[in-house]
C-alpha cells in the first residue's frame, strides 16, 4: 500500500513538473517580425536587413506544426489588411533571406495543410 501511494506521488510530481505546452506563435510576433518588410513587399528593391532578421526569427520560432499553421494564418490576415502587397515579392522573401519555407506565401494557401 505504501508503495502504491509513493507511485501516485511520483506520478503527480512528474505531471506537475512536466513542461507545459507552448501556445502557437502569435500574430503580434508575426506582425512585429515582418513590420520592417512592408515597404519592400509593396515596392521591391533591396530587402532590409531588419526584415530578414524578422523572417529568420519567425522561422526559428515556428518549431511545431501548430506554430507554422498559426504563422500562416497570421501572414494571410496581415496580407489582406495591408494594401499594395505584391504577392510575388512576398513568396520570394524567405529565399532572399536564406530561409526555406516549404509552402507558397499566398492568400490562397491552405494553412491547414502545412506540417
Amino acid at each position: 500500500m505504501a508503495l502504491a501511494k509513493l507511485a501516485c506521488v511520483v506520478l503527480m510530481v512528474m505531471v506537475v513538473a512536466s513542461p507545459i505546452a507552448q501556445a502557437a506563435i502569435s500574430c503580434g510576433q508575426v506582425s512585429s517580425g515582418l513590420a520592417p518588410c512592408i515597404n519592400y513587399l509593396k515596392v521591391g528593391g533591396a530587402v532590409p536587413a531588419a526584415c530578414c532578421n524578422g523572417v529568420r526569427g519567425l522561422n526559428a520560432a515556428a518549431k511545431t506544426t501548430a506554430d507554422r499553421q498559426a504563422g500562416c494564418r497570421c501572414l494571410q490576415s496581415a496580407a489582406t489588411s495591408i494594401r499594395g502587397i505584391n504577392f510575388s515579392l512576398a513568396s520570394g522573401l524567405p529565399g532572399k533571406c536564406g530561409v526555406n519555407v516549404p509552402y507558397k506565401l499566398s492568400p490562397s494557401t491552405n494553412c491547414n495543410t502545412i506540417k
